[in-house]
């Protein structure tokens, strides 16, 4: 294209940080949009004739703005900050026009910047944004309609993250995050404030626990970075005792040998979206969880001493892509985003309804598991499933586990499970 639009990654150290033809694009410029700030930085160095267009507020209609000009053989310039293709405006824009609409013109970013003030390289570290609308406080269990929600996720499996942060969602509100899910004394935090400008400061001397007390001056970017190699966390085939349960009451849990048979079953991906019914002490739904990094489990569970050991379990196994519900399914179960894998270890006496709703909301090829150990259960759910059309079969595990005998050892069986495994009949 012979006039393309110029998105130019411009810093708080303004024409000083330009190359001469980056520069000599916004003095020539007809039309230059950006932020308040960003244009408030040039202002001196504008063609008289130039419009200015403030974006703030009014982003979706930028790309139109840049194809009236266009057509008008007016010079666009889009004043964007850093590199304009992280987490930036450049991306936003190819998408609505065209790759050969623009010209991207990038700078240094601001992760670049606050990395070489602290001297840590940045090739690895995962760079997010939460630069965006306000997200609101952080409370335990919320779920991927959180805007913070992908940044505690990648905090969980990531040693270093750099965060482009905003007003609301800011370095206190993200340590506030951190500190709830027990995830502060992992890492060392430090925020990088007005980055070139004249009062440019990074406070590294504060403990995650610390920031989330303070305030910082904007803008800012935040670093988190552990300094030892942390020992990965053990994804499937945890032990019993890895769960606490309820007590003296004990066994209302999945047993490992059945857990895993049912979690193979589940055909869980990285992304799936699971619900587990009747979560009990939350085995099941929380290994769940750990093999499905990028998806979330959606539990629900009746009684209250359970549903709070399960909220425990999460806590101690530091697994985040997890929301428990205290309730008696199926109430509730119709605002869950539809699942890829459903798993019901308890019904509740609602077990034909809950088969039905399930199977209805499962894709063609997801899976259905459920777990039992007594004849009348099994039968009730094979009846079911025969009434639904599903396609079903089932296993029976019986187990033995070694225990010791004077100073010897022999095997004591456990308890016989049925393994029902359905999926939704072909239409």
């Amino acid at each position: 294209m012979n006039n393309p639009c110029r998105i130019v990654g411009v810093l708080d150290n303004g024409a000083d940080g330009l190359s001469p033809r980056a520069l000599a694009h916004i003095e020539t410029a007809d039309l230059v949009i950006g932020g308040a700030r960003t244009l408030d930085l040039f202002a001196s160095r504008l063609a008289p004739h130039a419009e200015r267009r403030d974006l703030t507020g009014k982003l979706s209609q930028v790309p139109e703005w840049i194809r009236a000009a266009q057509a008008e053989d007016r010079r666009v310039v889009v004043l964007a900050t850093g590199d304009p293709l992280c987490h930036g405006i450049a991306g936003f824009l190819q998408a609505r026009l065209c790759i050969e609409a623009c010209e991207v013109m990038p700078n240094v970013s601001t992760v670049q910047l606050a990395c070489a003030r602290l001297g840590l390289p940045w090739q690895d570290m995962k760079i997010l944004s939460v630069h965006s609308h306000d997200a609101g406080e952080w409370h335990e269990g919320a779920g991927p309609e959180h805007g913070l929600y992908e940044l505690l996720r990648a905090a969980s499996r990531h040693d270093r993250l750099a965060v482009f942060t905003s007003p609301d969602n800011s370095p206190d509100r993200i340590a506030r995050m951190l500190v709830s899910e027990g995830l502060d004394v992992r890492f060392r935090i430090a925020v990088a404030e007005r980055l070139l400008r004249d009062d440019e400061r990074l406070v590294t001397d504060c403990t995650v626990a610390e920031v989330a007390g303070r305030r910082f001056a904007e803008p800012n970017v935040v670093l988190l970075w552990r300094d030892d190699a942390t020992r990965r966390e053990v994804l499937f085939g945890l032990s019993d005792d890895s769960f606490h349960q309820r007590k003296p009451d004990k066994g209302l849990i999945t047993k490992r040998e059945v857990r895993a048979v049912s979690l193979a079953h589940m055909h869980l991906r990285t992304d799936s979206i699971v619900w587990d019914i009747g979560a009990g002490s939350g085995s099941v739904g929380l290994e769940a969880a750990r093999l499905a990094p990028d998806g979330h489990v959606y539990a629900i569970e009746k009684n209250a001493e359970d549903a709070a050991i399960a909220l425990d379990n999460r806590r101690r196994l530091r697994v985040h892509n997890y929301t428990l519900v205290h309730g008696k399914a199926p109430q509730g179960l119709e605002t869950w985003p539809d699942p890829d894998a459903v798993f019901i270890g308890g019904s509740g006496g609602e077990l034909a309804d809950l088969i039905r709703l399930c199977i209805s909301r499962l894709k063609t090829g997801d899976t259905l598991v459920m777990n039992f150990a007594t004849f009348e259960n099994l039968a009730a759910a094979i009846e079911t499933l025969k009434e639904t059309g599903a396609a079903w079969d089932v296993t029976q595990l019986q187990a033995a586990r070694s225990r010791p005998i004077l100073d010897m050892h022999r095997l004591a069986a456990e308890n016989p499970v049925w393994i029902v495994t359905a999926q939704r009949g072909q239409p």
